[in-house]
């Protein structure tokens, strides 16, 4: 029989269990997991597959103007806020004033396949997103980015290669002003979609990793526990690093009976996985 805290919008525990039935559906009234935002980030992950065996003519989109590309090469400015890339890498560093007022270069800094709420941005189309995934220059520059908008937060990237992350020195100040201002919350699972579907999905488990710990191990930032539980850990897309988030969050949850963000049978070893 299933659990009631099995989530049937949630691939992350798929072939766990050794001759498992298919999945039923699980009773909302029973689970405390918000099962709309379950799908939404489900509906993310699958969203970022199979690109290569995507044919680009049945995206009618990857016809016109690739605006996020242009963008990253330097070729056109963002809109509204009328900068090109290079100079919000150089004139926007530190700026943490515009960078928490403004609420328009999120969209251009770090597009993705759905609309938001920058008007004047663009959604990334299938082949636009094929060709900044093979595109060193720009992935370069979306890592400026990344780095620029970590150390808003009061975070630093202490490792390119393995995309480990830690606090930067001014961590206190900047923990108050995400603690203060819960729209972060929403740019910060922007951030880790743009990541995953741009090619540098190795910085996501990382980063959801460091954000457990600030919110479950020594509660510096209790104002995002439920975006990184609900948001942070599912926008993963690889699976074994999405279920080693999932049993790090189990493991530092308290009470650990009401987690409901994985089958607790499996992450208590009550039941033992195949794949673990």
């Amino acid at each position: 029989m299933e659990s009631e805290d099995e989530c049937e919008f949630d691939s992350t525990w798929e072939d766990e269990y050794e001759n498992k039935t298919p999945r039923k559906k699980v009773s909302h009234r029973r689970s405390c997991r918000n099962m709309n935002v379950a799908k939404e980030m489900q509906d993310f992950r699958h969203s970022c597959v199979n690109f290569d065996d995507d044919d680009e003519n049945n995206d009618e989109r990857s016809q016109g103007r690739f605006y996020n590309l242009e963008f990253y090469h330097g070729r056109i400015k963002s809109s509204p806020d009328d900068v090109y890339i290079d100079e919000f890498h150089q004139q926007w560093w530190g700026e943490y004033e515009k960078l928490e007022l403004v609420l328009t270069y999120i969209h251009w800094l770090f597009p993705l396949q759905e609309i938001g709420r920058n008007l004047r941005a663009h959604e990334l189309t299938k082949k636009e997103i094929k060709l900044f995934r093979k595109d060193k220059q720009a992935k370069s520059k979306l890592v400026k980015s990344y780095k620029l908008m970590l150390d808003f937060y009061g975070i630093r990237l202490a490792d390119e290669s393995t995309g480990e992350v830690e606090r930067a020195p001014n961590w206190k100040d900047r923990f108050k002003n995400l603690n203060r201002h819960t729209h972060n919350n929403l740019r910060i699972t922007r951030i880790l979609k743009c990541l995953g579907t741009l090619g540098l999905k190795h910085y996501q488990a990382p980063l959801v990793k460091f954000f457990l710990h600030e919110t479950l191990v020594v509660g510096h930032l209790q104002s995002l526990k439920q975006s990184v539980l609900d948001y942070f850990m599912f926008a993963v897309l690889d699976k074994t690093e999405r279920r080693e988030l999932v049993r790090f969050a189990f493991k530092h949850f308290k009470p650990q009976e009401q987690f409901v963000w994985g089958p607790k049978k499996i992450l208590s070893g009550e039941v033992h996985s195949s794949q673990s």
